[in-house]
C-alpha cells in the first residue's frame, strides 16, 4: 500500500518506508562489508529505490526488493577494492553488532566468537545465506530474492553452511 501510495505522489509514504527499512537495510549494508559507509550505501539506495518504484511489480515484497539494491550498491563501493580488504572490514564489522536472537544471546562470548570466525571462514556464496536467515531472520523467498538466487539455491547453500559450521562449532567445542 505505501508503494503505491509513493508512486502517486505521497511524500509521507516514502518517509514511512524509509522508516520502516533503514535500520535493517543498515545492518545489511555492513554485513555486506560497507562497514563506515553504510549510511552512505543505504542513502543511495533508497534514492535509486525511489527512482525505481514506478517499475516496482505490485505483487512482490519491498523489504528484499530493497536489500537488493542495498546489495548492489555495497558491490559498486567496493569495485576497484580489493576483496580481501572488503572481508576484513566485514569481519570486523560483525563482531560489532549486537545479535538479537535471544538463543544467540545466550551463547558464551567465546562460543559467539567461535560461531563468527566460522561463518567468517564460510565461502562468500554460503556465508551470505547464513547471515541473510539467521542473522538478518529474513525468510527463505526473501533471501532468494536479496540475493537473487533460486529459492532451491537458499536451501542448498544453507544445507552445505549449516554442515561446515557443524563440524567446525563442534570441533573447537571439543578441544
Amino acid at each position: 500500500d505505501l508503494v503505491t501510495e509513493v508512486v502517486a505522489g505521497d511524500a509521507a509514504a516514502f518517509a514511512h518506508l524509509v522508516r520502516r527499512h533503514a535500520p535493517m537495510a543498515k545492518r545489511m549494508a555492513v554485513f555486506w562489508g560497507a562497514g563506515a559507509d553504510s549510511d552512505d550505501v543505504v542513502q543511495e539506495a533508497f534514492v535509486k529505490a525511489y527512482a525505481a518504484l514506478p517499475r516496482f511489480r505490485s505483487d512482490g515484497e519491498f523489504r528484499p526488493w530493497l536489500l537488493c539494491i542495498v546489495r548492489n550498491e555495497t558491490r559498486n563501493l567496493f569495485r576497484g577494492r580489493t576483496r580481501r580488504a572488503a572481508r576484513e572490514e566485514m569481519a570486523r564489522s560483525l563482531l560489532d553488532l549486537p545479535i538479537s536472537d535471544p538463543e544467540n544471546a545466550a551463547l558464551s562470548s567465546g562460543r559467539r566468537e567461535e560461531l563468527l570466525a566460522g561463518i567468517r571462514r564460510l565461502a562468500v556464496p554460503l556465508r551470505e545465506v547464513v547471515i541473510c536467515r539467521y542473522l538478518m531472520e529474513l525468510s527463505e523467498s526473501e533471501t532468494a530474492v536479496a540475493l537473487r538466487i533460486p529459492p532451491g539455491t537458499v536451501k542448498s547453500r544453507l544445507h552445505r553452511a549449516l554442515t561446515i559450521l557443524r563440524t567446525e562449532v563442534a570441533d573447537v567445542v571439543a578441544d
